[in-house]
């Protein structure tokens, strides 16, 4: 059944900035994760320890993808070849690729409204295509990838970059991102932001600004 369209939000002249991952897609589910550990052949604890404890790297910029699956490897004594990281990356990058309907909901809703929306995400290189040119893509003026910018949430300067980019004061500055650190940040520059759990909440805190 198509979804009905909810009332704008108007928050002019302020911005919101999204987060992307867990706020606009739905994390990786556990088919996701556990296809990606069969392909990995390794035990579930070594594997997400190390796939977790590199992805600094990606997301500064600083790491290739294929750096960063060695690292994995030589972490976890996986013996993994050309071919293996390809697939690897695959079914990993895959799993992040969903879209939450509750946020994108919110999300027209403010753009009904006329508010400025952007997109700030910690991630690689390799999601700025989908991050740009997704269906969301065009509800966002700016998007701005960690890995492009050799930056990462929740150091001031990667909100500072973007709150220049947009030409805007810092209290117009409004950052929407799953992890409380990250919207701690954006308050640490004088911004505001939410630390989003569900859609709902999201826009409860939203239609209380307007």
């Amino acid at each position: 059944m198509p979804s009905t369209p909810a009332a704008p939000i108007s928050l002019s002249p302020r911005v919101v900035v999204f987060d992307y991952g867990e706020v606009i897609p739905r994390e990786p589910t556990p088919t996701d994760r556990g296809a990606l550990l069969a392909r990995a052949g390794v035990a579930h604890e070594p594997f997400w320890v190390a796939y977790w404890a590199h992805r600094d790297g990606l997301d500064r910029g600083t790491t290739s993808i294929a750096e960063y699956w060695g690292a994995i490897a030589r972490d976890t004594g996986a013996d993994w070849g050309p071919v293996d990281i390809h697939e690897l990356w695959a079914i990993d990058h895959r799993g992040w690729l969903s879209v939450d309907a509750g946020t994108l909901g919110v999300l027209h809703a403010l753009a009904a409204g006329g508010t400025r929306l952007a997109l700030l995400s910690n991630a690689g290189r390799d999601y700025g295509g989908w991050l740009r040119h997704g269906t969301f893509g065009p509800l966002f003026e700016r998007v701005f990838v960690s890995g492009e910018l050799g930056l990462v949430k929740p150091d001031a300067a990667i909100y500072e970059h973007v709150i220049g980019e947009l030409g805007i004061e810092a209290s117009e500055f409004l950052f929407i991102d799953n992890k409380s650190e990250n919207v701690e940040g954006a308050r640490a520059v004088g911004g505001d932001g939410h630390v989003f759990t569900d859609a709902a909440g999201l826009d409860s805190w939203l239609r209380a600004l307007a």
